[in-house]
């Protein structure tokens, strides 16, 4: 996928930008907060029906204003054929989003997802090692719904099923056995599924992951991952009913795939505990690239948009030097980079043959 023009409106610090982008590579040069990441949020917005730092639309318009709008105009090319894409979303304070492909609105925006594939690579991944499981889910669930839209739907049953349980479970009358274990059913039925497509995905992600991490770590680390779910403890709903009192006692349900985690290994130890601060950054770019070549291989129709959000801080020179390889190689497609550094997108730049563009970004505005 070729994100050809990006138009911006009142969205974050940005009050207005049209920009014509190159098909490769593209660098977006600042300082710390004057809206360099704001514009590769955009994108992403334009990709997942929301910004990737703040759940709440409303809070992404501009201070002051009253809506915001952002268009995208895509080439998509095929092996027998081209079609655009004119992706476009829009929301005044008060209102609902619309948002629209080719003019048409959708009807739900998880038939949106997956269109057009993005992977991120920002500072804040570090969170995936630090932060708690719902991070680490996060992860998996970003990946496997941009290719399977059964996923989404799946995850859409369980967490009704999982949020009227709790409210059974909350109320100080008994709940009716009936009711509760129909939730439960459903809570084990779709968590089966999300499940398998979850290890899947994993077991298939690690070998990848691995020939990464080598390349840019020059083979001075071994890292793995692990994938831990209440599912490996027998039949879902077993493990979800076995313990029904306590989660009375609770309040909540203490079990299913919403406690899934996917452990982070270096040198056989998690990774919280014995990585340094380069070697957790590694870690995370390295698990991000992986994802990029596994929807790259899932997708036959088309390669995901690459953003490289301020990727190369707390990083030594020769783990840098490796990454300016890969990512100015033949096997990514169109790339975005954030960095406050010339140095770094001078390097990536003189190692691609690629076409490429540079903007300069100052409080919001962008030449």
């Amino acid at each position: 996928m070729i994100l050809e023009k990006l138009s911006v409106i009142n969205y974050k610090n940005i009050a207005s930008a049209t920009l014509e982008l190159s098909p490769k590579i593209n660098c977006f040069i600042g300082q710390n907060g004057v809206g360099k990441t704001n514009v590769l949020d955009a994108i992403y917005f334009l990709s997942f029906c929301r910004s990737a730092n703040n759940p709440i639309d409303s809070q992404v318009i501009m201070h002051g204003q009253e809506f915001f709008m952002l268009e995208g105009f895509y080439s998509e090319e095929l092996k027998v054929d081209s079609y655009d894409y004119h992706i476009s979303c829009g929301l005044k304070r008060g209102t609902k989003k619309h948002f629209k492909r080719n003019k048409k609105e959708y009807k739900r925006l998880s038939e949106h997802i997956g269109l057009i594939p993005v992977v991120v690579v920002a500072p804040s991944d570090t969170l995936l090692i630090d932060g708690g499981s719902e991070e680490r889910r996060r992860l998996m669930d970003l990946v496997i719904s941009q290719y399977d839209r059964s996923y989404i739907e799946s995850m859409n049953r369980y967490n009704k099923a999982l949020q009227q349980r709790n409210v059974l479970l909350k109320q100080e009358a008994e709940p009716d056995i009936e009711v509760i274990s129909l939730f439960e059913e459903q809570m084990a039925e779709e968590g089966e599924k999300i499940y398998k497509l979850r290890k899947a995905f994993v077991e298939e992600l690690i070998p990848i992951f691995q020939r990464i991490h080598e390349t840019i770590s020059e083979n001075r680390e071994q890292v793995s991952l692990n994938y831990v779910s209440h599912c490996q403890r027998g039949p879902l709903l077993e493990v979800i009913q076995r313990d029904r009192f306590k989660d009375r006692a609770l309040g909540y349900s203490l079990h299913g795939i919403h406690r899934d985690d996917l452990e982070f290994m270096l040198g056989g130890h998690p990774m919280k505990r014995e990585g340094s601060q380069g070697q957790n950054k590694t870690f995370v770019i390295a698990l991000k690239l992986a994802q990029f070549d596994f929807l790259k291989r899932t997708n036959s129709r088309t390669t995901p948009l690459l953003l490289l959000d301020d990727i190369f801080d707390k990083l030594d020179a020769r783990r840098v030097e490796q990454i300016v390889k890969l990512v100015a190689g033949d096997d990514f497609g169109q790339i975005f980079i954030t960095d406050t550094n010339r140095d770094h997108l001078d390097q990536i730049l003189s190692a691609s043959s690629h076409d490429y563009k540079i903007f300069h970004v100052d409080n919001g505005e962008i030449v």
